[in-house]
């Protein structure tokens, strides 16, 4: 789900920021970025198809990384960091439930689409769904880094965003997803932290 994403991203963020304080701000908001957009493809094509591109965000995270590390410059950090978070968010949904509207039910084999692979791969199951008290209890483990580690709004975003996937799970099994949607929580969290980061 949304929060185990965001909570994933920030997670990933918080170990960055650790190597590169200076880069942090730029950082944390690429994690965020890259680590919700692929579920844009709700709205823009076929979810987890058309921009659930791991091999593309792999790429980038190298060649990002790479640039980083030669030139410490924190434009190219934040870079390699959205794109991690991207390809995080790509191995987190292959990691998952099928994407199906019940996806606790597991009738298909639709876990991401793979390029390389040729087309679908079959999901892992090790959540069983999005919203399943194991998906809920994973954001809330992966929220512990961006806590201690990351400023007051990161850790802000984190709270609403667990506080939307406690609600989420509890509705989880009566709400279908809502394929061809922007996910309600995205622009929410994208929308409070640009806020925060305004009041700095």
């Amino acid at each position: 789900m949304a929060p185990t994403h965001v909570a994933m991203s920030l997670a990933f963020a918080a170990a960055v920021a650790v190597v590169a304080p200076a880069a942090a701000p730029l950082v944390v908001v690429a994690a965020l970025v890259g680590g919700v957009f692929p579920d844009l493809d709700m709205v823009v094509g076929v979810h987890r198809k058309t921009l659930h591109q791991p091999e593309l965000f792999a790429a980038g995270t190298l060649l990002f990384g790479a640039l980083a590390v030669a030139t410490r410059d924190p434009t190219a950090i934040a870079a390699a960091t959205g794109s991690a978070a991207a390809a995080l968010h790509c191995a987190a949904d292959y990691a998952g439930g099928s994407s199906e509207p019940n996806p606790w039910e597991a009738t298909t084999d639709r876990g991401i689409y793979v390029r390389t692979a040729g087309g679908w791969v079959a999901p892992r199951r090790l959540a069983a769904y999005d919203g399943s008290p194991g998906d809920l209890a994973l954001a809330a483990a992966l929220s512990i880094p961006g806590f201690v580690t990351l400023d007051s709004g990161a850790r802000a975003v984190l709270l609403v965003s667990l506080v939307v996937g406690v609600g989420y799970t509890a509705v989880r099994k009566r709400v279908p997803q809502l394929s061809g949607r922007t996910p309600a929580l995205y622009p929410m969290v994208v929308a409070l932290f640009s806020m925060l980061l305004r009041r700095r």
